[in-house]
């Protein structure tokens, strides 16, 4: 597991380098059943908004939205890898692709629990 601490990521290319400060290593850990999460498999962690920045790249990160726009989703322009993202639930965070994370094996992380994003809490009355 992914100790405390400040960790470096990328995106499959190298055009974008982001890092991430994740003061209790990787914690609480989520898939999601979105349209958009289903499809693009992506186990994620959160960190708050100044938790994680881009240090190479920003030129190269396309942004996507969809719905409701709240959420920010952020992807290499290049490799089309997905990066980060601003998240819905709680704009005050980033959420991040733990696999792009260097060092990190996302397949010896166990089973990582699902969250129901189909049913959004922001799409309830």
């Amino acid at each position: 597991m992914t100790a405390s601490g400040s960790h470096h990521g990328s995106c499959h290319c190298g055009a974008v380098h982001f890092e991430v400060t994740l003061p209790h290593g990787l914690v609480d850990l989520r898939r999601c059943n979105c349209s958009m999460c289903s499809r693009r498999g992506a186990i994620a962690g959160s960190v708050a908004l100044d938790g994680l920045r881009v240090t190479q790249g920003t030129d190269k990160l396309s942004l996507y939205q969809f719905n409701t726009m709240t959420a920010k989703h952020y992807f290499c322009s290049v490799c089309g890898i997905y990066t980060h993202h601003q998240r819905r639930s709680n704009p005050e965070e980033f959420g991040f692709n733990v696999a792009c994370l260097d060092g990190v094996d996302p397949f010896a992380l166990g089973d990582i629990p699902v969250v129901d994003g189909i049913n959004h809490p922001c799409d309830r009355d």
